[in-house]
């Protein structure tokens, strides 16, 4: 967890950056910090030990965790808010950072990394929409056919 100072810094920091590059509110840098936050303490879970690097996916699948734990159905509204509209932007957005100096990255690192993201939609729409059913037979149609009306079997030999 940051110091109060290191916080206090990178406010400082993202606040510089957003003098030069308007497109991104304070709020969405903050947000892909604790994403990074969220994403290093999964890997370090999961590998007993974790690098310290994050590559770009693994930071999209990080932040799209994050995301759906913090905001459910609102995500793609909040983010959208923020200026995020595509995994693109989330990209730039810790670019501006490593341009900075907040972040570190590797020679492999590159922006594009994050244009092989995923649909805003499919990540954070479809996991909320109603499900289709999938047995097909619980789907049937019930016909609307009109019913047979059986003719009475009178006799027509006059019965005088």
């Amino acid at each position: 967890m940051a110091s109060q100072q290191q916080t206090q810094k990178f406010i400082d920091d993202v606040r510089l950056i957003c003098l030069e590059d308007t497109r991104y509110p304070l709020e969405s840098y903050l947000f892909v910090r604790e994403g990074l936050d969220h994403t290093l303490k999964i890997m370090k879970r999961n590998s007993h030990g974790a690098s310290g690097h994050v590559s770009g996916q693994e930071l999209l699948n990080g932040i799209r965790d994050y995301s759906l734990k913090e905001f459910g159905p609102m995500t793609k509204s909040v983010l959208n808010e923020w200026g995020i509209k595509v995994c693109e932007d989330f990209g730039h957005i810790v670019f501006n950072l490593v341009n900075k100096g907040v972040l570190g990255r590797t020679q492999s690192d590159s922006i594009e990394d994050f244009k092989k993201g995923f649909s805003f939609d499919e990540a954070f729409v479809k996991p909320f929409q109603p499900q289709k059913p999938t047995n097909r037979s619980s789907s049937k149609k019930v016909s609307a056919k009109k019913p047979r009306v059986k003719s009475s079997a009178k006799s027509k030999t006059g019965s005088s």
